[in-house]
C-alpha cells in the first residue's frame, strides 16, 4: 500500500533541494511548512496525476512558505513514476509475502482484486499484471470499498446467514503467529506453526532432560524467533508425578487446541503413567495488533542467520551431549569397561573431559562441538577394537 503522507514527501522532496523562496531560504529548512499536491475531485493529485495521459502536467502547489510567498512547479507521468517507483515496487512485497505465508505459487492465484485507492495508479497495475504474467486485473470492485465488501461477507458467514453467492465460501482465521513451548537450551519448540488455520488440534511429543525427573515445566510461547527469549510468553504449567527412569525416554505429548474464539488450550500427558496437565489461555490468537506481529515476523527475517547458527549450536551441543551420557554408560558398563585397556580406556575419559570443557564454553560454535565429539569416537573405537 501507498500511503498518502509517504507519498506526498516523496513526490515533493525532489524540488525541496532545487527551489528557493525569495528569501533564498532553502524549502527543505522552512519549518511547520510542506509542499503538497493540489486536490482534484477530492483525489490526492499523485493518483489523478497518474491517471491521466503522460504527455499532461499537473500543477504542484503550496501553501505559503515564508512571508506569503507561494510555490508551484509542474511534473508530467512518466516523472512522476520515475520518482516514485522504489515505493510503487515495494507494493509488490506484501503480495510476495502472502503467496509465501500460504506455500503458494502466483500461478495458483484465481482472480486478483485491487484493494485501495493507490491501486488506481497505472503503473502500481502494471506492475501487479506483470507479477502475475501479464493476467488481467479484477476491476469490478471499487478498490476504496474492497474490504469493506470481505468484512461483509466475513461477517455474514460468521453469523450463519447463507446466500447464494455465500453458500459455498469457506473463510478461515489462521494462527498470526507460531506456537509452542521451551525446550531446554532456551530452545522454542513450535507445535503449532504461523499460518496454520484455526481451529486446530496439533501435538508434539517432548522428553525428560534429566535422569529420574519426575517434573516438566512447560513454558508456552508465540513468535517467530528460535530462542524463547525472543518470543512472547503467554503462561505456563507443570506435569508432576512423572514415573522415574533414564533421560529421553519418558514421552509426554503435548497438545495444542485452538478454537475458534481464539481459545487455546495446552495439556501435557505421560504416555507411560497418564498423568496430564493443561492449561487455558484466552484469546491468544489476536491479542496482539498487526504492527506488532508485523514487527515479530520482520525481526525473524532480519535475525534469520542467527538463528540458523544458534540452531546448528543447540543441535550439535544435544548430540554431545547424549553422545557423551552414552558413552560414560558403556566405558563403566561391566560387558565393556572390564575389557578396556587403562591406556585405552585413559584416552576415552581424556576426550570426555575435553568435549565437557566445550560443553561449558558458552561461545562454542557447532563446528568446534561437533569436533569434540568426532574425538570421542575415535578414541572409542580405538579402545574397543577387538573387543567382543
Amino acid at each position: 500500500m501507498v500511503t498518502p503522507i509517504l507519498a506526498e514527501r516523496t513526490l515533493t522532496t525532489p524540488f525541496w533541494s532545487t527551489s528557493r523562496t525569495s528569501s533564498r531560504e532553502s524549502l527543505s529548512s522552512t519549518s511547520r511548512r510542506m509542499l503538497v499536491p493540489s486536490d482534484v475531485c477530492g483525489v490526492p493529485a499523485s493518483v489523478q496525476s497518474a491517471r491521466f495521459p503522460a504527455s499532461l502536467r499537473r500543477l504542484l502547489r503550496s501553501t505559503p512558505l515564508f512571508q506569503g510567498e507561494d510555490f508551484s512547479a509542474n511534473i508530467t507521468r512518466a516523472r512522476f513514476e520515475e520518482i516514485n517507483a522504489a515505493m510503487f515496487k515495494s507494493t509488490l512485497e506484501p503480495v510476495e509475502k502472502v503467496l509465501k505465508d500460504a506455500k503458494m505459487s502466483r500461478e495458483k492465484v484465481d482472480d486478483i482484486v485491487l484493494v485501495g485507492g493507490s491501486t488506481r495508479i497505472p503503473k502500481i497495475q502494471a506492475l501487479v499484471s506483470e507479477y502475475f504474467g501479464g493476467r488481467q486485473l479484477n476491476k469490478s470492485i471499487n478498490p476504496d470499498e474492497a474490504v469493506a465488501y470481505g468484512a461483509a461477507v466475513q461477517a455474514a458467514v460468521l453469523t450463519g446467514q447463507t446466500s447464494e453467492q455465500t453458500k459455498d465460501l469457506l473463510l478461515l482465521d489462521v494462527a498470526p503467529l507460531s506456537l509452542g513451548v521451551a525446550m531446554q537450551g532456551d530452545v522454542f519448540g513450535v507445535v503449532v506453526p504461523r499460518n496454520t488455520p484455526i481451529p486446530t488440534n496439533k501435538s508434539r511429543v517432548f522428553t525428560t532432560v534429566e535422569d529420574n525427573q519426575t517434573t516438566v515445566t512447560f513454558p508456552v510461547y508465540e513468535g517467530e524467533r528460535t530462542q524463547c527469549r525472543d518470543n512472547r510468553l503467554l503462561g505456563e504449567f507443570e506435569l508432576n508425578g512423572i514415573p522415574p527412569m533414564l533421560r529421553g525416554q519418558a514421552e509426554l505429548v503435548t497438545t495444542f487446541e485452538v478454537d475458534a474464539n481464539g481459545l487455546l488450550k495446552v495439556s501435557a500427558q505421560d504416555r507411560a503413567s497418564g498423568r496430564k496437565a493443561s492449561i487455558s489461555i484466552t484469546n491468544s490468537v489476536g491479542r496482539l495488533s498487526s504492527a506488532e506481529i508485523d514487527q515479530m515476523i520482520k525481526d525473524a527475517e532480519q535475525f534469520k542467520n542467527a538463528d540458523k547458527e544458534f540452531s546448528a549450536r543447540h543441535e550439535a551441543k544435544s548430540d554431545l551431549e547424549a553422545y557423551i551420557h552414552q558413552v560414560e554408560g558403556t566405558i563403566t558398563s561391566p560387558e565393556i569397561g572390564m575389557k578396556l585397556k587403562r591406556g585405552a580406556k585413559a584416552q576415552v575419559e581424556a576426550e570426555l573431559a575435553r568435549a565437557l570443557e566445550k560443553l561449558e564454553i558458552e561461545d562454542s560454535t557447532a563446528d568446534e562441538l561437533k569436533k569434540a565429539q568426532l574425538g570421542i569416537k575415535r578414541a572409542l573405537q580405538k579402545a574397543t577394537a577387538g573387543i567382543r
